[in-house]
């Protein structure tokens, strides 16, 4: 299997597809990927205090 193919056996849109892929290959896959939690940071951090635009705006 190409790489582009193994990219496209785990596209999120494909894995609806009945048959696409065998869901123990995809528990697999899915716990193989890295733990990237420590890069995850709240929405609002980038913004400074009271700079938020109201919604709407």
């Amino acid at each position: 299997m190409s790489d582009q193919d193994y990219g496209l056996k785990l596209d999120r849109r494909l894995l609806r597809r009945r048959g696409w892929i065998d869901p123990a290959e995809l528990e697999r896959e899915l716990e193989a990927l890295p733990d990237v939690s420590d890069k995850v940071q709240p929405p609002d951090a980038d913004e400074p205090e009271g700079s938020a635009s109201p919604p709407g705006s």
